[in-house]
């Protein structure tokens, strides 16, 4: 059973999986200030979509994932699992998904998770293997989710604010694979696909990550600017961990090596990321009259254990 969950876990890309259906919760709380048992169906959607959607991208590039080192343990290029068997268990997942965002939310909503699955499977997967750039078009896979969770929470796709937050998720997409990319260049020329180190030297790809690791952390501070920032402090800790994103970022920049550095910039950039999200979020949790309403026994509310 370990074994199964472990192949399941890979197969379905959990960790960015769970990052899409944590943004996707972040729009929904941004919409309603709240944490609401109605964001169930819709979290729980984009979680099944977007394991699917993942599976599905496994299985497309099973045979291009045996040529890279760094994909060859995966449960399809190492054989442990039967592609038949991927391709029934993402099919399953993505009906699923399907079938409880349009049941448990608005027609807008099942359209904007399909079309997640459409451009990530459909177009991203096919021109990651034609052109170095498709990362760029590619980051707009990330950008839905907070969109999706904002609109099943009753806002209009229109409303200007949520796409702050989605630019935001798109641009760190960005040096977000492209460092990967360039920690994994050997592997991306054996398999025969575009790389960045074919357009430009190693010292133009620093040049250009740190330039979109600083669009990132402006894309940031200009959150605020949409209305999404209620408190002082708030604010004070989102200038303060863009100012630690760009510290970070400045090392990369001044003492750059292959491997170390890389790997390190990449998780950070992460951290960063879900920091962002995670701060959002609890902001909008507090209303600026009542500040005992805490994220605890809201939750609690919810599930009917407040007077325990």
């Amino acid at each position: 059973m370990t074994d199964y969950l472990s192949l399941l876990l890979t197969l379905t890309k959990f960790r960015i999986s769970f990052f899409a259906t944590l943004s996707a919760s972040a729009g929904f709380i941004l919409a309603r200030q709240e944490i609401s048992e109605e964001m169930i169906l819709p979290v729980l959607g984009v979680f099944f979509l977007a394991c699917g959607s993942s599976a599905l991208n496994q299985y497309q590039e099973r045979k291009i994932d045996g040529l890279m080192e760094r994909t060859k343990g995966r449960p399809l290029p190492s054989g442990r699992l039967n592609p038949r068997m991927a391709l029934w268990i993402s099919s399953v997942l993505i009906f699923s998904g399907s079938l409880v965002l349009g049941y448990g939310t608005n027609w807008m909503t099942l359209v904007l998770g399909l079309s997640a699955v459409l451009w990530y499977n459909g177009i991203y997967t096919f021109l990651k293997q034609r052109t170095a750039f498709a990362a760029i078009p590619g980051a707009l896979i990330g950008a839905i989710p907070p969109v999706l969770g904002w609109v099943s929470g009753g806002r209009s796709i229109l409303d200007y604010r949520i796409w702050g937050i989605a630019f935001f998720i798109f641009i760190w997409q960005i040096p977000h694979f492209w460092l990967i990319f360039l920690d994994f260049a050997g592997d991306y020329e054996k398999a025969g696909l575009p790389s960045l180190t074919k357009i430009f030297s190693t010292e133009q790809l620093k040049r250009i990550i740190f330039f979109w690791l600083l669009s990132t952390a402006a894309s940031s501070l200009i959150i605020p600017l949409f209305g999404f920032i209620n408190f002082h402090a708030s604010f004070l800790l989102l200038t303060g961990v863009t100012v630690w994103l760009v510290w970070n970022a400045t090392n990369f920049f001044r003492s750059y090596s292959e491997g170390t550095s890389l790997r390190t910039i990449f998780i950070r950039l992460n951290i960063y990321a879900l920091l962002v999200i995670s701060l959002l979020s609890l902001d909008k949790l507090f209303d600026a009259s009542d500040i005992k309403i805490t994220v605890i026994s809201r939750v609690l509310e919810i599930i009917g254990m407040r007077h325990v």
